[in-house]
Protein backbone atom coordinates (compact mmCIF):
# COMPACT_ATOMS: atom_id res chain seq x y z
CA UNK A 1 0.00 0.00 0.00
CA UNK A 2 1.20 3.49 -0.81
CA UNK A 3 0.51 6.33 1.62
CA UNK A 4 -2.14 7.82 -0.70
CA UNK A 5 -3.98 4.51 -1.23
CA UNK A 6 -4.08 3.43 2.43
CA UNK A 7 -7.34 5.22 3.43
CA UNK A 8 -9.33 3.88 0.45
CA UNK A 9 -7.95 0.35 0.58
CA UNK A 10 -8.20 0.20 4.37
CA UNK A 11 -11.92 0.85 4.12
CA UNK A 12 -12.27 -2.10 1.74
CA UNK A 13 -10.15 -4.31 4.01
CA UNK A 14 -12.28 -3.39 7.04
CA UNK A 15 -15.48 -4.14 5.14
CA UNK A 16 -14.12 -7.52 4.02
CA UNK A 17 -12.91 -8.34 7.54
CA UNK A 18 -16.33 -7.40 8.95
CA UNK A 19 -18.06 -9.79 6.55
CA UNK A 20 -15.55 -12.56 7.24
CA UNK A 21 -16.10 -12.24 10.99
CA UNK A 22 -19.86 -12.51 10.48
CA UNK A 23 -19.62 -15.77 8.51
CA UNK A 24 -19.51 -18.10 11.59
CA UNK A 25 -22.59 -16.41 13.07
CA UNK A 26 -24.33 -16.63 9.71
CA UNK A 27 -23.51 -20.33 9.45
CA UNK A 28 -24.96 -20.94 12.92
CA UNK A 29 -28.16 -19.10 11.99
CA UNK A 30 -28.48 -21.11 8.78
CA UNK A 31 -27.87 -24.43 10.53
CA UNK A 32 -30.38 -23.55 13.25
CA UNK A 33 -33.01 -22.50 10.69
CA UNK A 34 -32.50 -25.66 8.62
CA UNK A 35 -32.40 -27.92 11.69
CA UNK A 36 -28.87 -29.16 11.01
CA UNK A 37 -27.18 -28.47 14.34
CA UNK A 38 -26.73 -32.19 14.93
CA UNK A 39 -27.94 -34.51 17.70
CA UNK A 40 -26.56 -32.18 20.41
CA UNK A 41 -27.46 -28.67 19.19
CA UNK A 42 -26.64 -26.90 22.47
CA UNK A 43 -23.18 -28.44 22.65
CA UNK A 44 -22.63 -27.67 18.95
CA UNK A 45 -23.47 -23.98 19.42
CA UNK A 46 -21.33 -23.71 22.53
CA UNK A 47 -18.32 -25.33 20.91
CA UNK A 48 -18.62 -23.31 17.71
CA UNK A 49 -18.97 -19.95 19.51
CA UNK A 50 -16.16 -20.84 21.92
CA UNK A 51 -13.95 -21.85 18.99
CA UNK A 52 -14.40 -18.50 17.25
CA UNK A 53 -13.98 -16.56 20.49
CA UNK A 54 -10.54 -18.07 20.95
CA UNK A 55 -9.61 -17.65 17.30
CA UNK A 56 -10.50 -13.97 17.29
CA UNK A 57 -8.80 -13.39 20.63
CA UNK A 58 -5.54 -14.79 19.28
CA UNK A 59 -5.92 -12.82 16.04
CA UNK A 60 -6.39 -9.66 18.11
CA UNK A 61 -3.19 -10.41 20.03
CA UNK A 62 -1.17 -11.24 16.92
CA UNK A 63 -1.79 -7.81 15.35
CA UNK A 64 0.89 -6.00 17.37
CA UNK A 65 3.79 -8.44 16.77
CA UNK A 66 2.82 -8.68 13.13
CA UNK A 67 2.84 -4.90 12.84
CA UNK A 68 6.25 -4.66 14.53
CA UNK A 69 7.83 -7.39 12.42
CA UNK A 70 6.43 -6.15 9.09
CA UNK A 71 6.34 -2.40 9.88
CA UNK A 72 2.78 -2.44 8.50
CA UNK A 73 1.34 0.12 10.89
CA UNK A 74 -2.17 0.23 9.43
CA UNK A 75 -2.75 -3.27 10.84
CA UNK A 76 -3.45 -1.62 14.20
CA UNK A 77 -6.64 -0.18 12.72
CA UNK A 78 -8.03 -3.71 12.41
CA UNK A 79 -7.42 -4.66 16.04
CA UNK A 80 -10.50 -2.95 17.46
CA UNK A 81 -12.86 -4.76 15.08
CA UNK A 82 -11.27 -8.13 15.83
CA UNK A 83 -11.52 -7.48 19.58
CA UNK A 84 -15.19 -6.51 19.36
CA UNK A 85 -16.02 -9.60 17.33
CA UNK A 86 -14.15 -11.68 19.91
CA UNK A 87 -16.45 -10.23 22.58
CA UNK A 88 -19.49 -10.78 20.35
CA UNK A 89 -18.79 -14.51 20.05
CA UNK A 90 -17.90 -14.71 23.75
CA UNK A 91 -21.32 -13.17 24.49
CA UNK A 92 -23.05 -15.72 22.25
CA UNK A 93 -21.06 -18.46 24.02
CA UNK A 94 -22.21 -17.19 27.43
CA UNK A 95 -25.83 -16.79 26.33
CA UNK A 96 -25.88 -20.35 25.02
CA UNK A 97 -24.70 -21.51 28.45
CA UNK A 98 -27.05 -19.48 30.63
CA UNK A 99 -29.97 -19.69 28.20
CA UNK A 100 -29.94 -23.10 26.51
CA UNK A 101 -28.27 -24.98 29.36
CA UNK A 102 -29.82 -23.26 32.37
CA UNK A 103 -32.92 -21.37 31.15
CA UNK A 104 -31.53 -18.13 32.65
CA UNK A 105 -31.96 -19.56 36.15
CA UNK A 106 -29.40 -18.17 38.61
CA UNK A 107 -29.82 -21.22 40.83
CA UNK A 108 -29.15 -23.58 37.93
CA UNK A 109 -26.15 -21.52 36.80
CA UNK A 110 -24.66 -21.58 40.31
CA UNK A 111 -25.25 -25.32 40.55
CA UNK A 112 -23.59 -25.84 37.16
CA UNK A 113 -20.55 -23.80 38.23
CA UNK A 114 -20.11 -26.02 41.30
CA UNK A 115 -20.64 -29.17 39.25
CA UNK A 116 -18.34 -28.10 36.39
CA UNK A 117 -15.57 -25.83 37.77
CA UNK A 118 -14.18 -25.05 34.30
CA UNK A 119 -17.22 -22.79 33.85
CA UNK A 120 -15.75 -20.34 36.39
CA UNK A 121 -12.63 -19.92 34.24
CA UNK A 122 -14.80 -19.12 31.23
CA UNK A 123 -16.88 -16.64 33.20
CA UNK A 124 -13.72 -14.99 34.46
CA UNK A 125 -12.47 -14.57 30.90
CA UNK A 126 -15.79 -13.03 29.84
CA UNK A 127 -15.80 -10.60 32.78
CA UNK A 128 -12.31 -9.44 31.80
CA UNK A 129 -13.32 -8.96 28.16
CA UNK A 130 -16.42 -6.90 29.02
CA UNK A 131 -14.66 -3.66 30.10
CA UNK A 132 -12.27 -3.99 27.17
CA UNK A 133 -15.18 -4.03 24.72
CA UNK A 134 -16.88 -1.16 26.58
CA UNK A 135 -13.76 1.03 26.39
CA UNK A 136 -12.70 0.25 22.82
CA UNK A 137 -13.40 3.78 21.60
CA UNK A 138 -11.66 7.15 21.49
CA UNK A 139 -13.94 8.64 24.14
CA UNK A 140 -12.79 6.01 26.65
CA UNK A 141 -9.14 6.66 25.76
CA UNK A 142 -9.63 10.38 26.47
CA UNK A 143 -11.51 9.75 29.71
CA UNK A 144 -9.08 7.17 31.11
CA UNK A 145 -5.89 8.60 29.69
CA UNK A 146 -3.57 6.69 27.39
CA UNK A 147 -1.54 4.95 30.09
CA UNK A 148 -4.51 3.76 32.16
CA UNK A 149 -6.30 2.65 29.01
CA UNK A 150 -3.29 0.57 27.95
CA UNK A 151 -2.99 -0.97 31.42
CA UNK A 152 -6.67 -1.93 31.33
CA UNK A 153 -6.43 -3.47 27.88
CA UNK A 154 -3.44 -5.61 28.86
CA UNK A 155 -6.04 -7.71 30.68
CA UNK A 156 -6.72 -9.35 27.33
CA UNK A 157 -3.71 -11.58 28.05
CA UNK A 158 -5.23 -12.71 31.36
CA UNK A 159 -8.54 -13.26 29.59
CA UNK A 160 -6.72 -15.39 27.04
CA UNK A 161 -5.06 -17.46 29.78
CA UNK A 162 -8.42 -18.09 31.47
CA UNK A 163 -10.05 -18.95 28.14
CA UNK A 164 -7.35 -21.52 27.35
CA UNK A 165 -7.65 -22.99 30.87
CA UNK A 166 -11.41 -23.19 30.32
CA UNK A 167 -10.86 -25.06 27.05
CA UNK A 168 -8.20 -27.39 28.49
CA UNK A 169 -10.30 -28.15 31.55
CA UNK A 170 -13.44 -29.15 29.65
CA UNK A 171 -11.66 -31.28 27.04
CA UNK A 172 -11.10 -34.99 27.42
CA UNK A 173 -7.52 -36.23 27.37
CA UNK A 174 -8.11 -38.05 24.08
CA UNK A 175 -8.99 -34.72 22.38
CA UNK A 176 -6.34 -32.52 24.01
CA UNK A 177 -4.53 -31.65 20.75
CA UNK A 178 -6.46 -28.46 19.89
CA UNK A 179 -6.48 -26.99 23.42
CA UNK A 180 -2.72 -27.56 23.63
CA UNK A 181 -2.28 -25.87 20.24
CA UNK A 182 -4.11 -22.78 21.50
CA UNK A 183 -2.11 -22.85 24.74
CA UNK A 184 1.19 -22.94 22.81
CA UNK A 185 0.09 -20.13 20.50
CA UNK A 186 -0.92 -17.97 23.47
CA UNK A 187 2.35 -18.75 25.27
CA UNK A 188 4.32 -17.64 22.21
CA UNK A 189 2.40 -14.34 22.04
CA UNK A 190 2.90 -13.77 25.77
CA UNK A 191 6.60 -14.54 25.43
CA UNK A 192 6.92 -12.02 22.62
CA UNK A 193 5.14 -9.36 24.67
CA UNK A 194 7.36 -9.96 27.73
CA UNK A 195 10.50 -9.80 25.59
CA UNK A 196 9.38 -6.53 24.02
CA UNK A 197 8.63 -4.96 27.40
CA UNK A 198 12.06 -5.98 28.69
CA UNK A 199 13.74 -4.65 25.57
CA UNK A 200 12.01 -1.28 25.90
CA UNK A 201 12.86 -1.15 29.60
CA UNK A 202 16.64 -1.33 28.92
CA UNK A 203 18.09 2.13 29.67
CA UNK A 204 19.96 4.01 26.99
CA UNK A 205 23.71 3.54 27.59
CA UNK A 206 25.74 6.55 28.64
CA UNK A 207 29.19 7.16 27.21
CA UNK A 208 31.65 8.40 29.80
CA UNK A 209 33.90 10.03 27.21
CA UNK A 210 31.07 11.93 25.54
CA UNK A 211 31.43 15.72 25.63
CA UNK A 212 28.69 18.30 25.20
CA UNK A 213 28.57 20.30 22.00
CA UNK A 214 29.86 23.85 22.27
CA UNK A 215 28.67 26.65 20.05
CA UNK A 216 30.48 29.91 19.35
CA UNK A 217 28.75 33.08 20.50
CA UNK A 218 29.90 34.69 17.31
CA UNK A 219 31.16 33.38 14.06
CA UNK A 220 34.90 32.70 14.31
CA UNK A 221 37.28 34.54 11.99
Amino acid sequence: MTSTSIPRQLGLIKALLFLLCLIPAGQLCWLAWSGNLGPEPVEFVQRRTGFWTLNLLLLTLVITPLRVMTQTHWLLRLRRMLGLFCFFYALLHLLSFIGFDNDFSLEAIARDIVKRPFVSAGLGAFLLLTPLAATSNQWAVRMLGGRKWQELHRNIYLAGILAVIHYLWLTKLSAIYWPLTYAIALAMLLGWRIRERRRKAIPVPRFTDAKPLKFFKRKPD
